[in-house]
């Protein structure tokens, strides 16, 4: 916990993620991730220089067909506020769409219920659980799909609806999380399209050359996050 803490604030400070007065929606998809952000900057808050709000949001993509009772339970146990929003995404994506690729839409779709219910709660940010992991297979998808050498940024302020998403796990990695979280009331993922995305792939894909290449992922995420390292054309 100490280390990832010590993390958490680095980027913090680095960024400037956290500033005093923020009241910051937690977006909690009941995944290991977001209830390890929470429950991180839950302890932050004791020794932030920067007093903070936090308030746990989980956008139900499946219109009640899973079960968030330990989900609050765990915010309670935190003393952090808990608030369900109801929606069919999962409808609209997989029955009236019928995406065949459909992490993009249903992304888009949840990412706009979380803001709009952020900003109805009084927040002026918004948290996401996105990891060191995330940050270089979001790397490689843009790389391979878009042409583009691009990925997460840890501050990102969103002008038309006046927040400010920030992720202070990105110095994190997924096996740090999974120790830190293995206690945790995690929700098992009902998505159809669950362990069968492109993101997958690029996450197999890590593996294999952190296999053949000794620490790849780390060295790829140091050329992410030092731009004094680019020398492209």
């Amino acid at each position: 916990m100490q280390k990832l803490l010590g993390s958490l604030r680095k980027i913090c400070e680095e960024f400037n993620l956290i500033e005093n007065n923020d009241k910051i929606a937690v977006g909690v998809s009941g995944g290991k991730d977001s209830l390890s952000l929470l429950t991180l900057l839950k302890n932050f808050q004791k020794f932030s220089p920067n007093k903070f709000e936090l308030v746990a949001i989980a956008v139900d993509l499946s219109n009640g067909e899973m079960d968030y009772s330990e989900i609050k339970k765990f915010c309670e146990k935190l003393d952090v506020e808990f608030h369900l929003i109801p929606s069919e995404v999962f409808k609209v994506v997989f029955e009236i769409r019928k995406e065949k690729n459909p992490c993009s839409l249903c992304a888009n779709l949840r990412r706009g219920i979380l803001n709009s219910s952020a900003k109805e709660l009084g927040c002026n940010k918004v948290a996401l659980g996105h990891h060191k992991d995330d940050l270089i297979e979001t790397f490689l998808l843009s790389l391979f799909f878009e042409s583009r050498l691009s990925t997460f940024k840890p501050k990102s302020y969103l002008s038309r609806t006046d927040l400010t998403v920030i992720r202070p796990m990105l110095y994190i990695s997924e096996e740090e999380i999974k120790s830190l979280s293995k206690d945790f009331p995690v929700i098992h993922n009902t998505c159809q399209a669950n362990h069968n995305t492109e993101r997958e792939k690029a996450k197999l894909l890590l593996e294999q050359l952190n296999k053949t290449y000794p620490n790849a992922k780390e060295k790829i995420f140091n050329a992410i996050i030092h731009p004094d390292r680019y020398n492209l054309f």
